[in-house]
C-alpha cells in the first residue's frame, strides 16, 4: 500500500477522535459555561448536521481544483475549527468551532476515498479505502480513550487543541506524500449531480443509511443499557466502548480485503449476521461476558460493511464519483441521528434499554433487502450497473463491472 494512504489514515484518526470525544467531554464543557447537559448536547447534533450538509456543499465548492489540494483545505478547516473550540470563550463560540471543523469530515472522507482507489490497483480498491478508514476505527480505540483521559485530567480544552495539532500533522503528510493526480478529463458538476439519476447509487446510499443505522441503534444507547441492565460499573463502559473500537478495526480491515474478491457476497454475510447478532444482543445484554463479545461484534460487522458499500458508490458512480462518495459519507451520519432517534422512540414507550437493539436487527435487516434487491436488478438488466462516464454528456451510460 503507497504510503499516501498513511496521510490520509491520519487525516481520518483526527477526525474520528474530534467526532467521538465530545461525547466523553460534555460535562466538563457544560460545566465550564454553566450550560445544561442536553445544551452541551448540541455540540454532537450540531457536528452531525454539519457533516450531513457540509460533505455535499465541500465537495461541489471543490470541483474547480485538484483532489490534493482540495483534501489540503478541508485539513486546514479541520485545523481551524479545532482551534475555535479550544480557545473558544462562549459555548456559542465553540458550536461554530464544532460545525467549523464538521464541514471537512464528509468531504475529507469522500474526496479521500477517490484518491485511496485511484491510488492502487482496481482489485486492490476496497483494500486501499478500508486503509484510510482505519485512522477512523482506530480513532475510538486509541483516540477517543486517550482524548477523554487528558480532558478530564487537565481540561478539554487541551484536547482540541491536540486534535488540530493531528490536523497539522496530517495536513503536512498530505502535501508530502499524496501525488498530485490530475483531475478526470471533461468532469463536470452535471456529471456528478448525473450520478444520483442512477438507481444503483441511490440503493447504495440508502443501504448506508439502514446498516450503519443497525449498528448505532444499539450503540448510542450502550451506558444505559449496559448499566441497568447488564450491571456493569459505570466506570467500565469506555473499556466496552474500547472493545467496540477493536471490533470497528478488524471488521474494517476484513471487510475491505474480502469486499475486493466478492463485494456483493461480503454485504450479504455482513449485513445478515449484523442483524442476528443485534436481535440476540437483547438477550445477551443480561450477561456481562456474553455482552462484551457481542458489542466486539456488532462494531466488527457493522464497518465490515464501511469498504464494500464505499466501494459500490464509487463503482456504480464511475467516471464523476466525488459527490456521489461524499454524499455516502454524509449518509453514515444519517443513519446515526435516524437509528438514535428511532432508539429513543421505544426506550421513551417504555419497552426498555434494549429494545433499540431489535430497531438496530430490523434496520440491518432493512438493509440487507436492500443489497439482494440491487444484486437483482443487476442480474436482470444483465449488466453491472449502468453508471455515468465521466467525460460523457448525461444522457449517455456506460457499465462498469466491479
Amino acid at each position: 500500500m503507497p504510503l499516501a494512504l498513511l496521510a490520509l489514515a491520519i487525516g481520518a484518526f483526527g477526525i474520528g477522535t474530534t467526532e467521538f470525544v465530545i461525547m466523553g467531554l460534555l460535562p466538563e464543557v457544560a460545566g465550564d459555561y454553566g450550560v445544561s447537559i442536553p445544551t452541551a448536547g448540541y455540540l454532537v447534533t450540531g457536528y452531525a448536521l454539519g457533516v450531513m450538509f457540509g460533505a455535499p456543499l465541500m465537495t461541489v465548492l471543490g470541483t474547480k481544483i485538484s483532489r490534493k489540494r482540495m483534501l489540503m483545505l478541508l485539513m486546514g478547516l479541520f485545523i481551524v475549527g479545532n482551534l475555535l473550540s479550544a480557545l473558544a470563550p462562549a459555548f456559542s463560540v465553540m458550536l461554530i468551532g464544532r460545525i467549523v471543523a464538521s464541514l471537512a469530515h464528509g468531504a475529507f472522507f469522500g474526496i479521500g476515498a477517490v484518491v485511496a482507489a485511484d491510488l492502487v490497483a482496481p482489485d486492490k480498491k476496497a483494500g486501499a479505502i478500508a486503509m484510510m478508514f482505519t485512522g477512523l476505527t482506530v480513532a475510538n480505540v486509541v483516540g477517543v480513550p486517550l482524548g477523554t483521559l487528558v480532558g478530564q485530567s487537565v481540561g478539554w480544552r487541551v484536547t482540541f487543541a491536540i486534535v488540530a495539532a493531528l490536523g497539522v500533522v496530517g495536513l503536512a503528510g498530505i502535501a508530502r506524500l499524496v501525488p498530485d493526480m490530475p483531475k478526470a478529463e471533461g468532469v463536470r458538476l452535471r456529471h456528478e449531480l448525473a450520478a444520483f439519476k442512477n438507481v444503483q447509487v441511490l440503493l447504495a446510499m440508502a443501504m448506508t443509511v439502514l446498516g450503519f443505522g443497525g449498528v448505532f441503534a444499539a450503540i448510542t444507547y450502550i451506558a444505559p443499557m449496559m448499566t441497568h441492565v447488564t450491571g456493569f460499573a459505570d466506570g467500565s463502559v469506555t473499556w466496552l466502548l474500547v472493545l467496540f473500537g477493536l471490533g470497528m478495526v478488524g471488521g474494517n480491515l476484513v471487510g475491505g480485503r474480502f469486499a475486493d474478491r466478492a463485494l456483493m457476497p461480503m454485504l450479504y454475510v455482513s449485513l445478515g449476521a449484523l442483524s442476528v447478532v443485534l436481535a440476540l444482543f437483547t438477550l445477551t445484554a443480561h450477561d456481562k461476558l456474553l455482552s462484551a463479545i457481542t458489542i466486539a461484534l456488532i462494531g466488527a460487522l457493522g464497518f465490515a460493511t464501511v469498504p464494500p458499500l464505499q466501494k459500490r458508490v464509487l463503482d456504480q458512480a464511475h467516471g464523476a464519483p466525488t459527490l456521489a462518495s461524499a454524499v455516502n459519507i454524509g449518509a453514515f451520519n444519517l443513519g446515526n441521528a435516524l437509528s438514535a432517534w428511532l432508539g429513543g422512540l421505544v426506550i421513551a414507550a417504555g419497552l426498555g434499554y434494549t429494545a433499540p437493539n431489535w430497531v438496530g436487527a430490523v434496520l440491518a435487516a432493512g438493509a440487507l433487502v436492500l443489497a439482494l434487491l440491487s444484486a437483482a436488478l443487476e442480474r436482470r438488466t444483465g449488466e453491472p450497473g449502468t453508471v455515468v462516464t465521466g467525460g460523457a454528456p448525461a444522457g449517455q451510460r456506460a457499465a462498469v463491472p466491479h
